[in-house]
């Protein structure tokens, strides 16, 4: 029994047929480090004696990979995430270290630049990148100043520089347009620090059952 494991399916075939033998493909999976239609296992074994006309079982390295599920990695840790992606036969990719106070926890899932939620369908083998909490929520940085702003744009701000929207009251007596921020705490004064993960409380213009906001 020659060693087909490795070659090609059209040069192994070429090379059974020769020595009077047939081939059948009982299985297929995907190693993208492999060659697409590549021979990964067979049977009977190289060296073995087999007669002619005897069938020899073989599996295929699949030319395009089978759609999974995308696991669960968010919250747990990087080497969690690993063993996970593993078991998946999927591969971790670039780790970007982000301002939050879960040090070394997973925040983001991404392929090819895409944030992936669990249960999202990926193609086995892919790439998985991660955004992992540096751990340095603690870090302190000027208060952002929010007032004269729309409430909705204020949240965002805050929240890109990874604060918190905390209480938010609501002033109908303000002469200001309907949603505006009109007063913050803590204040945006000069050399006035806050650090990440922090609670901003914002009073808005207007009656809160105008705005549906809680």
């Amino acid at each position: 029994m020659p060693k087909i494991t490795g070659m090609q399916l059209t040069d192994a075939e070429e090379l059974l047929d020769e020595q009077s033998l047939r081939y059948y493909i009982n299985d297929s999976t995907y190693k993208p480090d492999q060659k697409p239609f590549e021979i990964l296992t067979q049977d009977p074994a190289p060296g073995a004696k087999v007669k002619e006309d005897r069938k020899i079982y073989i599996s295929i390295n699949m030319k395009n990979p089978p759609m999974i599920k995308m696991p669960k990695l968010i919250d747990g840790s990087v080497k969690n995430a690993e063993l996970i992606l593993k078991s998946y036969d999927l591969r971790k990719g670039k780790i970007t270290y982000v301002p939050d106070l879960q040090q070394n926890a997973v925040l983001k899932q991404f392929v090819n630049g895409r944030e992936i939620k669990p249960g999202d369908m990926v193609p086995k083998g892919a790439v998985v990148d991660l955004h992992v909490g540096d751990g340095l929520g603690n870090t302190e940085f000027e208060v952002p100043n929010v007032v004269g702003m729309p409430v909705d744009e204020a949240s965002i701000l805050l929240a890109g520089q990874g604060l918190q929207v905390g209480n938010i009251f609501y002033d109908p007596s303000s002469t200001e347009p309907t949603g505006t921020v009109v007063k913050q705490r803590p204040f945006a004064e000069v050399n006035a620090k806050i650090r990440v993960g922090e609670l901003v409380d914002l009073w808005v213009s207007g009656q809160e059952s105008v705005q549906g906001i809680e």
